[in-house]
């Protein structure tokens, strides 16, 4: 469940409702690094996998994510195995990559009281890139063969857009081109996720393999549930 409210109430109410994972956004939502951090700390008592997404691949982004102790982490916008192998790099301390280095002021560290923290912290990353264009999608083979991509996430909407079909994330041109992107991770021996359009979608989505799969957003959920009572309300339901 996409989590776009911005908020650590909301994010706690769906917290409880037995979700695998929640992805904390940035990137479309009127979010900082407060509001990011109120929603993890509401989450944490849960058994929710967190994700967050950063508002652009910037290494950065990525270090203050990781400080904050957001290890699972979803990159937009990666088009090229470059881009991504910079990704891995940003979210690994030297010699591997170059994060900044600090753990007595930072909650992935457990402020300074996890005294392994800085040898295993590599090891507790794990980096999803997000393929949402045409350039990413003829790159997607050397993007997913890169080490330390742990898995590769497909946006519709925007590959959509990119594809010249703007608004139809279900156009067949845009099935197809899943499909090939689908392929490309598999042959890679990655786990492949999507972000569904409706319920039926995320079945088939799961059907047809996909490991990770988005239901729905907060903010939809609100929508939905507001326009159903008020139909029921007012007999329109």
């Amino acid at each position: 469940m996409w989590q776009a409210l911005a908020n650590g109430y909301a994010a706690e109410i769906c917290a409880r409702q037995g979700f695998d994972w929640l992805l904390l956004d940035v990137e479309h939502s009127p979010n900082t690094l407060q509001t990011l951090l109120a929603q993890a700390q509401a989450i944490a008592p849960f058994p929710v996998e967190v994700i967050a997404r950063v508002p652009f691949g910037e290494p950065v982004a990525l270090k203050q994510y990781l400080d904050m102790g957001l290890h699972t982490l979803l990159v937009p916008m990666v088009d090229t195995a470059e881009h991504a192998r910079a990704m891995v790099r940003a979210c690994r301390y030297p010699p591997h990559g170059i994060r900044g280095v600090s753990s007595a002021t930072s909650r992935g560290a457990n402020f300074g009281s996890d005294a392994n923290y800085l040898h295993e912290a590599n090891d507790k990353v794990t980096l999803i890139v997000q393929i949402e264009s045409t350039t990413g999608l003829a790159n997607i083979a050397e993007i997913a063969a890169v080490e330390g991509v742990d898995a590769l996430f497909i946006g519709p909407s925007d590959l959509a857009a990119s594809m010249g079909h703007l608004g139809q994330p279900t156009h067949p041109a845009v099935v197809e081109a899943i499909a090939t992107a689908k392929a490309a991770i598999d042959g890679a021996g990655k786990p492949a996720g999507i972000f569904a359009v409706n319920p039926e979608h995320a079945r088939q989505s799961i059907a047809a393999g996909f490991r990770f799969v988005s239901v729905g957003t907060d903010i939809g959920l609100l929508i939905s549930g507001a326009q159903k009572v008020l139909g029921e309300v007012r007999g329109q339901g």
